[in-house]
């Protein structure tokens, strides 16, 4: 045991709680004699890598400020000094794009810097088979410039058509990755997904941010391939969760097949050297999940299937008799992790507490690990959260609600991590609960 002068001993907290990039958060006792401290080590509690610079700025002061008085807002303000770090709890969702347009390369290094330990790519494909990140193969009219480009506009598979006021009709266009090749994509720039259904003019189509998002950082979205992403994720040190998207053209494309497009994401992977541990891939496509899982053994603990059951006329979250196929034949398949939005995980209870649904009992009953989607993607949440809280939206009133939300999941669902649009939400979370740091 070390006994040091006080004003040494300051020092060396002062170090200890700084901002170098190797941090080891210890806790700390410390005993106050006269004008001696000591100092006693108790066990390692995470040790956080090294280069991670984590900046989470002002919104989770912000959100946590807004909660009602709880232990768990007075346990969360306690943490408003961090320190902060990187965990694999916290997962961006195409990025940052709250702020950032999905899928750039700015979005990506936003989600990183904001403490996100895993990045997801969507992945779709050209009209020469090339993988890129995109949310769907047919949104390249809301997300990039591509409708005012003329020469690729001209390629769009519907083209511009501006909104008639006599007839009630909406501005409307679909370009696809798949109407234009690598090369081309490649000179789009991305911007924040929206249009303008009342435009009469691409300038006005493209002009349609929500009012609660931003176009301060959308001036220069940087597209991205998905080995480009693959390399600047091995940059940023952070793991990948691709999604095999769905495609919105017949297939076979071109003689590639379904099952050849699953496998070559996968490929993409081992040709650029990523051991498999540090890759979730994902699919709406239970198929495709399957498949992995089958073939591809050293992915198999690690495919997720994204539950998009909640359109199944009369699905209930809190009625397995409602979902096929259950919980336990997902596990006998070979699943692991299930990913469904928000709102199936949680219900309310008869006290007006945010509870489990019989949905994720059900899951974790079963085996599976959960991962949740998406955090930050409602905008304000002062109307019941819309979409992502629709099973909660009667206690639901303020934007603080996130952070209960956030930890419900986290405590009682239990969920491995959870997919944001702003990740340092989830981060701030992570961080003041101690949860392990990414590696």
């Amino acid at each position: 045991m070390k006994r040091l002068p006080l004003f040494t001993a300051c020092i060396l907290l002062s170090a200890l709680t700084g901002c170098n990039d190797d941090v080891e958060i210890v806790e700390k006792e410390v005993v106050v004699t006269n004008t001696d401290v000591e100092i006693v080590e108790v066990p390692l509690v995470v040790e956080v890598a090294q280069g991670t610079n984590i900046q989470l700025g002002t919104r989770p002061d912000y959100l946590i400020d807004d909660m009602a008085d709880s232990a768990l807002k007075t346990q969360l303000a306690s943490c408003k000094e961090g320190p902060f770090y990187r965990t694999d709890f916290s997962i961006g969702h195409r990025g940052a794009p709250m702020q950032y347009p999905e899928h750039t390369k700015e979005s990506y290094i936003a989600a990183a810097r904001m403490g996100a330990g895993i990045v997801e790519c969507d992945v779709t494909f050209t009209n020469d088979k090339e993988l890129v990140c995109r949310h769907s193969q047919c949104d390249l009219h809301t997300t990039t410039n591509i409708l005012a480009i003329p020469e690729l506009a001209a390629k769009c598979s519907v083209p511009f058509t501006p909104a008639n006021s006599n007839s009630g009709t909406p501005a409307s266009a679909k370009c696809c990755t798949s109407d234009i090749s690598l090369a081309e994509f490649l000179t789009l720039e991305g911007k924040m997904d929206g249009a303008n259904p009342q435009a009469s003019s691409v300038t006005e189509y493209l002009q349609g941010t929500p009012n609660w998002r931003t176009d301060l950082y959308a001036s220069s979205g940087t597209l991205m391939t998905h080995k480009q992403s693959i390399a600047l994720f091995k940059q940023l040190g952070v793991k990948m969760t691709p999604e095999l998207k769905s495609p919105q053209v017949s297939m076979p494309f071109d003689g590639m097949t379904q099952k050849q497009y699953a496998q070559k994401m996968l490929d993409e992977y081992t040709q650029m050297d990523v051991p498999a541990e540090r890759v979730f891939p994902q699919s709406f496509n239970l198929d495709d999940v399957k498949y992995w899982i089958n073939t591809n053994p050293a992915f198999a603990t690690q495919s997720v299937y994204l539950d998009g059951r909640d359109s199944d006329a009369g699905f209930d979250p809190n009625n397995a008799d409602t979902w096929q196929p259950s919980m336990a034949a997902l596990f006998n398949d070979g699943v692991k992790i299930i990913a469904p939005p928000i709102w199936m995980l949680l219900t309310i209870d008869n006290e007006s507490n945010i509870v489990p649904s019989q949905y994720a009992i059900d899951a974790k009953a079963a085996g599976l690990n959960i991962i949740a989607w998406s955090l930050e993607r409602s905008g304000p949440l002062n109307n019941g959260g819309g979409y992502y809280y629709q099973s909660i939206s009667d206690v639901i009133d303020n934007d603080g609600d996130m952070m209960t939300v956030v930890d419900v999941l986290a405590k009682e669902v239990g969920v491995i991590g959870i997919f944001s649009d702003w990740p340092a939400t989830v981060s701030y979370y992570a961080s003041c609960n101690k949860m392990p740091a990414a590696i």
